[in-house]
């Protein structure tokens, strides 16, 4: 069975194309590195619930969308070593600063499917 790795952030509005700008960036060097598949969301139904919600998991504030994305490996071992060459790769070497989105509010995990159809 594959194994997934997921992430949920905020992206302001006005930063919107720098983020899908990267994320094709970053789409490419996983697949090239052995991701089995590579997707980006733009939240299009994620309401701010009264306890929880993607949005209030990531902090958004009003003038910010919810990406919700995530990478398919073969096993978290194939996941560790795709993120290991990942990490290193140049073209993905940048100032955290200047990301379009705050890195602090991201939210990120490892998951062990237990159901494929």
């Amino acid at each position: 069975m594959s194994y997934v790795g997921g992430f949920v952030l905020a992206v302001p509005k006005a930063n919107l194309d720098a983020y899908k700008k990267m994320a094709q960036l970053g789409g490419t060097v996983w697949m090239e590195h052995g991701a089995l598949a590579y997707v980006e969301c733009i939240g299009d139904d994620v309401p701010y619930g009264e306890m929880t919600s993607f949005p209030r998991a990531v902090q958004a504030k009003d003038d910010e969308v919810v990406v919700f994305s995530w990478a398919v490996y073969e096993s978290r071992q194939s996941r560790d070593a795709v993120m290991a060459k990942v990490m290193t790769d140049p073209r993905l070497k940048s100032d955290w600063s200047a990301m379009p989105f705050d890195g602090k509010r991201m939210i990120f995990g490892g998951f062990q499917p237990f159901l494929e159809l």
